[in-house]
């Protein structure tokens, strides 16, 4: 009876005095109390511990929570990058994209607008499996490629890619609005180069080689020039088996997906040739037609409108593309050089991918075709 007293009497004790340390905590938060500001300080540095243990490779349990940066990234923090406002400017199957403004320097009053790719946990490969990848995706440096400044995993398994933004937008939305024809044939070469570039960095410019696997009109940015960056390389390494076919499933819909390739697993160099080949032909079609529109044929020898083949095909060069694209600045004609484009292009796209060239041939035969 008398033990039974005692609980009661410091029950009856410890309740409001846990009531009154609540509230005091809160009105401390409240007034930005320098207690607070140490307490803040102290969670921010265990988030930094985190991330440093990720650095050196540590790993705990099935997932791993922190961050990683690289090149570019050094100053990204953990809170900056999640409380950073932000607009959706894409989504897949797998991701959705995010522009947001991201504060920096010792300050934070400055922000840097960069690109989130927010992985759905459903869809991303597990951190102890992907962070070795992500590693090696993060030291790619190349003019014509978009580089990874930091990868943040979330306690829930969510994947968090950091990247710079472009504010010209991208290869699809550049084609959908147009340019000037007197500027066209110069930018189409300076765009198809430029991917050539990229690709060949992928391919032969690195200790391992890395498959783009999953090159389209929307994964390439412009800059101000006009000068192109591959976005999403090494994406498809990052997914699980089927969020990775599910992508594989959407490039197939949209003509991007050569004929041989049914998983993602055996995509090859000659599976991003075939690509490349579709984004040429994009490039060369007429604003009002598209490359996978409802006259695509039927086969799959030629992703490209029928009627913009024919064209070629009987050397009505001028009625395919228009006679301001044939005409450059000094008035030489480009008709010939615009037949031997889409040659190339064609040719990338060969239903064979034992005939399709390699980036390092497509990009010896695009230097020749736009010098």
């Amino acid at each position: 009876m008398s033990a039974h007293l005692s609980t009661n009497v410091i029950l009856a004790i410890a309740t409001p005095i846990s009531l009154l340390l609540c509230l005091f905590l809160l009105y401390l938060y409240h007034y930005n109390h320098p207690f607070c500001k140490r307490l803040t300080r102290h969670v921010r540095k265990r988030c930094t511990n985190i991330a440093s243990s990720l650095e050196t490779g540590m790993i705990y349990g099935s997932e791993t929570e922190g961050l990683i940066t690289f090149s570019g990234g050094e100053n990204l923090t953990v809170t900056n990058i999640l409380e950073a406002p932000g607009e959706v400017v894409g989504k897949s199957g797998h991701s959705t994209l995010y522009r947001a403004s991201v504060p920096v320097g010792p300050t934070g009053t400055s922000a840097v607008s960069v690109l989130l790719r927010f992985v759905r946990p459903g869809c991303a490969g597990k951190a102890e499996e992907i962070v070795p990848i992500v590693r090696m995706l993060g030291t790619i440096r190349h003019p014509n490629l978009v580089p990874l400044r930091a990868l943040y995993v979330g306690p829930r398994g969510e994947k968090l890619f950091v990247h710079p933004f472009y504010a010209a937008g991208t290869l699809a939305r550049f084609l959908r609005e147009g340019v000037d024809e007197t500027q066209k044939w110069d930018i189409t070469c300076k765009i198809s180069i430029g991917i050539a570039r990229g690709l060949d960095h992928l391919h032969n410019g690195l200790p391992k080689l890395v498959i783009h696997g999953n090159l389209k009109a929307n994964n390439i940015l412009l800059d101000s020039n006009f000068q192109p960056r591959l976005a999403d390389f090494g994406l498809h390494l990052l997914l699980n088996q089927t969020a990775s076919q599910e992508m594989l499933e959407s490039a197939a819909s949209n003509g991007y997906k050569p004929p041989e390739l049914m998983k993602m697993k055996d995509v090859c160099p000659k599976s991003d040739i075939f690509s490349f080949g579709v984004v040429l032909l994009e490039m060369l079609s007429p604003k009002e037609d598209s490359v996978r529109d409802g006259s695509v044929l039927a086969s799959e020898e030629l992703h490209v409108p029928t009627n913009f083949k024919d064209l070629v095909l009987e050397r009505k060069i001028s009625d395919a593309f228009g006679t301001e694209i044939l005409t450059k600045n000094k008035g030489n004609t480009n008709e010939e050089r615009i037949k031997m484009l889409f040659r190339l292009a064609t040719a990338c796209c060969s239903p064979s991918p034992v005939l399709r060239p390699d980036i390092k041939g497509v990009l010896r035969q695009l230097e020749e075709i736009c010098r």
